[in-house]
């Protein structure tokens, strides 16, 4: 009973790890999003994590970030010993297999299968998105508070942190937002401006609502993304019966898709 209990434990704890490995394109967490499939424990602390993106040919530049996402969370667990990362069903699954479990170097790795992409352009590339993505969230409720152009471009972020929400999405979306801002460096101590740009400069107050405006379309942009990408992930993996002629684009977005298990594996 001890071991079980204890072996549960420790699968939760392989599974909060997981939840902070984010899509890149998305800025969802891949448990969010169901793309971790499987968490092994043996009885030597090694961890096996499988899983499967929404389509045969999503991005390997993704495919790669994500997977060395999860070995790095999951190696940060003072237990595990050995972690392996197990992509399935995907054009790159063998590269990405044997680059992320293979100790290598990330930046070798992701340049030598990823058309000789440089690692830091790709990552800043979406935790730029991401900022603007949750910097608008924030960002529109502060404004729902009743603040200002002028009082929100020149808040601190001592005085955001102050601040108290109810709302579910920026309850979700501030931790995120400071925790990006830290890592970046872009507001640290308690005087530094509560929303920069991604460039770490003031917003000007008569320019708020064009930003905002740029941010709205970001956020658009990566929830159509994220919509098409779960409509992709049921018709690949679940049969479908909606008309003579299967779904459409619409079906997928609204949830519309049956969730009978197809017959065949891997479908």
């Amino acid at each position: 009973m001890f071991l079980a209990s204890l072996m549960t434990e420790r699968e939760l704890e392989v599974w909060d790890r997981l939840s902070a490995v984010s899509d890149p394109e998305l800025d969802e967490p891949i448990t969010d999003m169901k793309f971790v499939e499987q968490v092994e424990i043996t009885d030597t602390d090694s961890v096996l994590v499988e899983f499967r993106l929404p389509t045969y040919w999503c991005s390997p530049n993704f495919a790669f970030l994500m997977a060395f996402g999860i070995r790095a969370e999951v190696s940060a667990l003072p237990w595990v010993r050995e972690v392996t990362v197990r992509l399935n069903d995907h054009c790159f699954g063998d590269e990405v297999n044997a680059g992320v479990n293979s100790g290598r170097s990330f930046h070798e790795i992701f340049a030598e299968n990823c058309g000789g992409a440089v690692l830091g352009e790709v990552v800043d590339k979406f935790a730029a998105k991401a900022f603007d993505r949750r910097q608008e969230v924030v960002m529109l409720a502060v404004q729902a508070l009743g603040r200002s152009a002028e009082q929100i471009v020149a808040m601190t972020l001592g005085a955001l942190r102050r601040l108290r929400f109810s709302g579910e999405e920026e309850l979700r979306q501030l931790p995120r937002y400071l925790d990006l801002m830290s890592e970046r460096r872009l507001a640290v101590t308690d005087d530094d401006l509560a929303f920069p740009t991604w460039q770490g400069c003031a917003i000007p107050a008569e320019d708020l609502a064009v930003h905002l405006g740029r941010l709205r379309s970001t956020r658009i942009n990566m929830e159509f993304n994220g919509a098409l990408c779960r409509g992709l992930a049921s018709a690949r993996y679940r049969e479908v019966e909606i008309g003579p002629n299967g779904p459409s684009l619409m079906d997928f977005m609204a949830g519309r898709v049956p969730a009978r298990v197809a017959s065949e594996p891997g479908r």
